[in-house]
């Protein structure tokens, strides 16, 4: 995989998606938006990819959409072209949220607006002590429901936190974020890259293994299970029925490594 748009490696299973736009603030552009999409969605196929690490370069991890080359640029579009842009954004968040491997976000720094969001589709957030975080879109006129942010952010910090991030569009420091369960862990910045590649190790390991890894929960036994849980936030428990499965696949959910049901 060669993306043109940010940086992309493997390495012991790991793939690291590196946002690399510092001047910018690693903003994203109408081209990098498409290829993130496209990356996630192909990463579900590539055998040799058990875990994936996304970050950032420089002083942010993302700022959201870039002000020249989206923002200015929507003003201009048609009503078509304004709906295709927006289901793109969502259908990155989709195809994070549906891959069948476990997503580490290490925030390096400033993250925001669509920023925000991919952070918060990660399974893991290790953030370093410098990454505030602010889901701003009411700040720019823009809906605070943008992106699935209103349906995946009260999964994570429950319903009082999230309102009040999504309607009041402030920035909180990393230490606030991880006070409400937003952030997994805060480091020093010096300390995040390593940290962060040590976990995403670990869960291609896991995966290898077929080790369930719980998002907010007690370890699933049934790739169902996990799948269930990846799209719910960890709220989905209990499921160990063969008909339980095939319900849960009907209804699209997500599943991962191996099961304790075969031919599932």
């Amino acid at each position: 995989m060669n993306p043109k748009h940010f940086d992309y490696s493997e390495a012991d299973g790991v793939a690291t998606l590196r946002l690399n736009r510092p001047e910018r603030l690693n903003a994203l552009t109408f081209d990098s938006y498409a290829e993130l999409r496209d990356t996630f969605l192909a990463l579900r196929s590539m055998d040799s990819v058990r875990s994936v690490l996304l970050t950032g370069t420089g002083r942010a991890f993302c700022s959201g959409g870039d002000v020249k080359d989206i923002i200015g640029r929507l003003f201009e579009v048609s009503d078509a072209e304004l709906l295709a842009f927006t289901r793109m954004t969502c259908d990155l968040i989709e195809n994070m949220r549906r891959l069948e491997k476990p997503v580490v976000g290490a925030l390096n720094g400033t993250t925001c607006g669509a920023g925000a969001v991919m952070a918060l589709a990660c399974d893991v957030r290790i953030a370093s002590d410098e990454a505030k975080i602010a889901f701003l879109f009411t700040k720019v006129g823009l809906c605070g429901a943008d992106m699935g942010a209103a349906w995946l952010l009260p999964r994570v910090v429950g319903l009082g936190h999230a309102s009040e991030l999504l309607m009041g569009g402030e920035f909180i420091s990393a230490e606030r974020a991880a006070q409400i369960g937003l952030y997994n862990r805060v480091v020093p910045s010096g300390d995040l890259e390593a940290q962060a590649i040590e976990v995403a190790r670990q869960h291609a390991i896991d995966l290898h293994r077929g080790v369930y890894v719980a998002i907010m929960g007690p370890t699933y036994e049934t790739r169902a299970e996990y799948r269930m849980a990846r799209l719910m936030g960890g709220d989905a428990v209990g499921m160990s029925t063969v008909p339980e499965v095939i319900v849960a696949q009907h209804a699209g959910l997500r599943v991962l490594g191996l099961s304790t049901i075969t031919n599932v």
